[in-house]
């Protein structure tokens, strides 16, 4: 329990400390967030007052403190490129979009690397291990632009799986807006789900030179009870950690992902908002994913611990 608690507060503090820097590298950038919202044709006056009003002459730890004590309340401040628009109403439609794009490719993920492991564990050395092998290292060295391309052409324009470009919001059909998303998660799980099992194969070839597997094929076991029973288990303890920098790529290929396939998510959002400097949506998104990779971190060490029962002990 006392390591659950430090590592929360652990969990905490990173995330101020990020937030803080991410404060201060927005607020140093060049550029000014009342010219940015006037426009270049104010006045110095305008300029002046407004700057006033937003506290941007306010020392830069005063105007963090407001800005964190309004963001733990869910209030990021208003956006620059949409003049009068809540930073928070922008997040909150493009958010679920990016929720359930990740969740697809992180299920993709855990649903085909896990038996595809235990396909090459079994058939080490056969013509199978040989070619999901190949393939896994053609699709960890292709770009995730190129591949989410290649998906687009042959599944969309030449199979008519999918229409590219023609996403329907979740709010209007959600069955319909879930398979169209489908299809960039599964140009973000590719190349995830190589790697995974790349790392799982060879966590599991570790654990077959044990020598507690030896005694159970001793007593009998075949080869997939031994797997199944007694070696997945303790191969999954440092596939656990791995996991957790999946869920951080995923964040980082969905930006990539929604570019190409037109889904309106916050990954589309962050790059067209920097495209217009609109620091306090850039802001927003920045913390959003750092909290969501270091909550999958604090998540991934909770499951470590009640995976690996010596942790436990200690």
């Amino acid at each position: 329990m006392k390591s659950v608690v430090n590592k929360l507060i652990s969990l905490i503090i990173t995330v101020l400390v990020i937030s803080f820097v991410t404060f201060i590298v927005f607020s140093i950038i060049p550029g000014n967030a009342a010219i940015a919202k006037l426009g270049v044709d104010a006045s110095p006056e305008q300029i002046e007052r407004l700057e006033e009003e937003m506290g941007l002459n306010d020392p830069i730890v005063l105007r963090y403190g407001k800005w964190l004590l309004n963001a733990l309340k869910g209030d990021f401040g208003e956006s620059l490129q949409y003049s009068g628009t809540k930073v928070s109403a922008l997040l909150s439609s493009r958010l679920q979009v990016t929720l359930v794009l990740s969740l697809l490719s992180m299920g993709l993920i855990l649903l085909f690397s896990f038996p595809i492991s235990l396909l090459c564990v079994r058939h080490q050395g056969k013509w199978v291990d040989a070619l999901l092998s190949g393939l896994g290292q053609v699709l960890m060295a292709v770009p995730a632009f190129f591949l989410g391309i290649m998906i687009t052409y042959l599944l969309g324009l030449v199979l008519h799986f999918f229409k590219p470009g023609a996403y329907i919001p979740l709010s209007e059909n959600p069955s319909r807006a879930v398979l169209y998303l489908l299809f960039p998660a599964i140009s973000i799980a590719l190349p995830k789900i190589s790697m995974t099992v790349r790392f799982l194969k060879s966590s599991i070839q570790g654990e077959l030179s044990q020598d507690y597997v030896r005694t159970a094929r001793s007593h009998g076991m075949s080869q997939g009870k031994v797997l199944s029973a007694h070696v997945l288990k303790n191969a999954l303890i440092p596939v656990i950690t791995f996991l957790a920098t999946i869920i951080a790529e995923i964040m980082a290929g969905s930006i990539v992902a929604e570019q190409v396939f037109s889904v309106p998510g916050i990954g589309r959002l962050l790059i067209t908002s920097i495209s217009a400097r609109d620091f306090p949506v850039v802001q927003a998104i920045v913390m959003y994913i750092t909290s969501v990779v270091v909550t999958a971190g604090f998540v991934m060490d909770i499951l470590y611990i009640l995976v690996d029962p010596r942790l436990r002990r200690k």
